[in-house]
């Protein structure tokens, strides 16, 4: 009786390990999945920015050393490897997309260009679904790294070599700033 009682025990945690192992790998998943939405987003905005660049150069072909910037730092995200990387680039293509867009607000005639209107809503759209990714991964991330620290399925996940995945935030100072809203 007691060795059944000791077998069905080993059986039973023998289960629940197999569940958390299963729990963890979908976890996995739901995290590589969540950066495929984040990597089609970042591939759109990236395919854009030519786009943008060359209806604002058409206008404002003085302004060579901003459209270099946005090439530059454009590249420079299509090429990054790793989230820290991505990070850090796309940071810095946002902040030469912020000036691009400066640039373009000195010119009326290409703020009321269809085609520069039409650019600037797609990018908006692009962002917004950017958001929306970055939002989606970072849930995955964060379920799947209590699971990693949590008691105890961090047995089974240090076990079998589960790594806690980075989260994928961009710190825009347009982000930052704090708005100014006036009533009158």
């Amino acid at each position: 009786m007691t060795f059944l009682i000791l077998l069905g025990s080993v059986v039973l945690m023998a289960l629940y390990g197999v569940a958390i192992y299963n729990k963890l790998v979908k976890g996995k998943n739901l995290v590589a999945e969540g950066w495929s939405g984040i990597d089609v987003q970042l591939k759109k905005r990236h395919d854009l920015v030519p786009n943008l660049v060359e209806t604002v150069k058409g206008y404002a072909a003085h302004e060579k050393e901003t459209f270099e910037n946005v090439t530059r730092a454009r590249a420079a995200a299509q090429q990054a490897t790793t989230i820290e990387g991505q990070q850090a680039a796309e940071k810095q293509l946002s902040t030469a997309m912020m000036k691009l867009i400066a640039v373009a607000e000195q010119y009326p005639e290409l703020k009321a260009n269809t085609n520069f209107l039409d650019l600037q809503q797609q990018l908006a759209q692009i962002e917004g679904d950017l958001e929306k990714a970055r939002r989606y991964y970072n849930g995955t991330v964060r379920e799947q790294n209590t699971l990693i620290e949590s008691f105890p399925s961090n047995l089974v996940a240090n076990g079998f070599g589960f790594k806690q995945a980075k989260f994928f935030e961009l710190d825009s100072p347009a982000e930052k700033a704090v708005p100014n809203v006036k009533f009158s």
